[in-house]
């Protein structure tokens, strides 16, 4: 049996104890932008028919524009970050592994599951969460000798101006990129690995053909293709990020780290203030290697208050 690891969500376990239903809570404990990108109309074919190459050329074009790409890099499209990140040990040579931490543990678990030795010598191979989840650590260039190097950008796009996306064009580099957090819809299921071309080939040996649903190839395009919603988005969730740091500081907690995405706090008890706003339906982050931290994703536009009472 897989043993479970530490996430956000959980929301059923929460409305186990507490009551309520789905649309009562208000969940916190993720970093997806609550005001998703608007779902185009989809092409009848996107459900009907399998993915044509000329579906995941427009897609990856655009992907390519849009991350400014490098030319000597290559691209690889998947059902979300987290299929990328569970096969890239399969397709680097196996060693030692070092992923700085504490981090997103998809990134352990999926290189111990593939027989590597979890370690801290970054000098064959190192991962490295860019902006770090939860602290919102930023690398820099400087920090990278490694043979093989995993930059996982899924929080970056909220702050474009610090990827490393440039990176990718170096041999044994590949950066994954997430679709669901910045434009809000996860359960779309799309993420994507660039980098080493060599590496991306192995990938894609792996993941098999039509590794992207139509629809999801069908939406990806369209929101790639549309910078002046990022732009907007950007500076609403700059603007949002701020707003929760004045309301959770009232309170008594300290900003320790974070992104516009999600905020993380240091308070005295973090599983007695994880409690007190399940009362109130709002659900939060808390982590079992520090009991001081609290973090909390943002609420919808139309959700704040019930945070406020929260509190």
């Amino acid at each position: 049996m897989t043993k479970t690891r530490d996430h956000g969500g959980g929301l059923d376990a929460a409305i186990a104890v507490h009551g309520g239903t789905r649309k009562d809570w208000l969940d916190l404990s993720t970093g997806i932008n609550p005001a998703p990108y608007p779902l185009p109309q989809m092409p009848q074919d996107a459900w009907t028919a399998l993915p044509d190459q000329a579906a995941f050329d427009r897609l990856y074009a655009l992907a390519r524009s849009f991350w400014n790409i490098p030319r000597e890099a290559a691209i690889i499209g998947a059902t979300g970050a987290s299929a990328l990140i569970a096969a890239l040990p399969r397709v680097l040579p196996q060693g030692e592994v070092c992923i700085p931490g504490p981090t997103y543990n998809e990134h352990g678990a999926a290189f111990a599951a593939a027989g590597w030795r979890l370690g801290q010598d970054p000098s064959h191979a190192l991962v490295a969460v860019h902006p770090n989840n939860p602290d919102g650590h930023l690398w820099q260039v400087s920090d990278f000798a490694a043979a093989y190097t995993v930059i996982d950008e899924s929080f970056c796009d909220t702050i474009p101006g610090q990827s490393l996306i440039h990176l990718a064009a170096r041999p044994g580099t590949v950066v994954l990129k997430s679709f669901g957090k910045f434009w809000g819809l996860a359960g779309l299921r799309l993420g994507f690995a660039v980098g080493d071309p060599k590496i991306i080939a192995n990938l894609a040996d792996i993941l098999g053909p039509w590794q992207i649903s139509g629809p999801a190839l069908a939406a990806g395009a369209e929101a790639l293709a549309d910078p002046q919603w990022a732009d907007q988005t950007r500076l609403r969730l700059t603007k949002d990020a701020a707003r929760l740091d004045s309301l959770i500081t009232a309170t008594g907690a300290e900003v320790i780290g974070g992104t516009p995405l999600f905020r993380l706090y240091k308070v005295k008890d973090a599983k007695a203030a994880q409690d007190q706003l399940a009362r109130h339906h709002v659900w939060s982050r808390v982590f079992p290697y520090a009991p001081d931290w609290l973090r909390l994703g943002l609420p919808a536009p139309d959700r704040w208050a019930q945070l406020e009472a929260a509190l």
